[in-house]
């Protein structure tokens, strides 16, 4: 089957999930301290996850265009729904924006114009860190890749209908796709700096933009998996085989593999350098999250090593879809640990300065070394809010994978997709 349809079944549970993120972040609102730290960081957190999945699909396919890949052409579909999800993550965002504005919260400490008056750091970057380039950097970024999301979907659904034999369509959608690469690289890294990196705002690293945009490419490979397994579970993508499979394991091995070589340059280069105001930001991952520190490791690179090394496990659909779980799993894990820890340092600092006094400061100091749900390790709330944010990407997904063919029928590599096949030790597969 080409077309896929959007049953009430699948509706009806997308609700139900999303519900249940509705109701977990409200119950971690009325349960949290009195700046609502907990919630707003799971909100970020999710906000910037999803948002970022979508524009890595939209840069996969923006990449594989530009170099002329063919083997992809089956499941490009999947991507391009993915990359629409730039909209509603706009309208996500926009929502951490007027927080800033309106100082509902308190995720970042350069928003604090006292701080920053007193702070010879916040005050060497308050030409970037500000609330107004916060707002127009989220407002023009974002709706520059949305446009380019909407323009290349719009390119590639009108070549279903009118393409040509001499790929007129294709052509344009390839000029689309070189330009849209260095935009993306450079918006990127900004945006990253300021949604994520900004959270701890006395440290800085020159890889974390790559570190953070290589964490949501493999999260958004480790998702077109389990897309992809489900919908030929459902008789759809009859035409996509374990080839394919294979080779979107690859991609998933060794992005997993390019996340570690950063993580671990990032962490050495700091490390070996041993400068205060650099290694600050692991030394209090790892003395005061381990369980983070750690597991980060274990869940995106023990795991996806070890299961993905063999050619064979590439290929099995049931071993596919586990490691895809974990992998996503432990990237949306990497993102908790980017920003909690600062998150919360920030908030507490906060409650000290402003709260009741040298007494509440010392509790609140006390605290921060002790265990907390939520901060320490993901609690059920952390994951029912993740669930039900999932749940609304796979609605807005599902929603525009019904609005076209699944196989996009008059794209100059569909043969070449139809006939993948793979090497495996110098025999063909079968």
């Amino acid at each position: 089957m080409n077309q896929f349809t959007f049953e009430s079944r699948y509706k009806s549970v997308l609700i139900g999930f999303m519900v249940l993120g509705l109701v977990c972040l409200g119950i971690t609102f009325a349960i949290d301290d009195e700046l609502h730290t907990r919630f707003w960081t799971n909100y970020l957190q999710n906000s910037v996850f999803f948002t970022g999945i979508a524009f890595m699909s939209l840069f996969t396919l923006a990449a594989f265009t530009t170099a002329w890949a063919g083997w992809h052409t089956l499941v490009k579909r999947v991507w391009e729904a993915y990359s629409l999800f730039l909209i509603p993550g706009l309208v996500l965002m926009l929502i951490v924006v007027a927080g800033v504005l309106g100082h509902f919260h308190h995720l970042y400490h350069w928003a604090d114009a006292e701080e920053v008056a007193k702070d010879v750091i916040l005050k060497g970057k308050s030409s970037f860190l500000n609330a107004g380039w916060y707002s127009l950097g989220t407002l023009i970024i974002v709706g520059i890749w949305i446009f380019f999301a909407w323009k290349m979907r719009q390119l590639s659904l009108d070549e279903d209908v009118n393409g040509t034999p001499e790929f007129k369509h294709h052509r344009i959608l390839r000029v689309w796709s070189a330009a849209f690469l260095p935009i993306a690289g450079f918006s990127s890294a900004a945006i990253i700096w300021q949604w994520v990196m900004s959270v701890d705002a006395h440290w800085y690293s020159t890889l974390y933009a790559w570190y953070a945009a290589a964490s949501w490419f493999v999260a958004a490979f480790a998702l077109t998996i389990l897309t992809v397994i489900f919908l030929k579970g459902q008789g759809y993508l009859e035409n996509v085989t374990e080839e394919h499979l294979h080779d979107l394991g690859k991609y998933l091995f060794a992005f997993s593999i390019f996340w570690t070589y950063l993580w671990f340059s990032q962490f050495m280069l700091i490390w070996y350098g041993n400068v205060g105001e650099e290694t600050v930001y692991f030394f209090h991952r790892r003395e005061h999250y381990p369980v983070l520190f750690y597991g980060n490791l274990i869940l995106n690179f023990v795991a996806p090593f070890f299961i993905l090394m063999r050619n064979d496990t590439k290929r099995k659909y049931g071993t596919m879809a586990f490691i895809a779980i974990i992998v996503f799993f432990g990237h949306w894990w990497d993102y908790f640990q980017m920003i909690k820890p600062g998150a919360r340092l920030t908030a507490m600092d906060v409650l000290a300065h402003h709260g009741a006094g040298a007494e509440h400061a010392a509790e609140a100091g006390e605290h921060a070394l002790g265990f907390a749900m939520g901060f320490t390790i993901p609690g059920l709330l952390e994951i029912g809010t993740m669930l039900g944010f999932l749940a609304l990407f796979v609605f807005v997904a599902f929603n525009r994978l019904a609005k076209a063919s699944l196989v996009p029928q008059n794209d100059p590599y569909l043969q070449e997709s139809l006939h993948h096949h793979v090497e495996i030790h110098g025999d063909e597969s079968h």
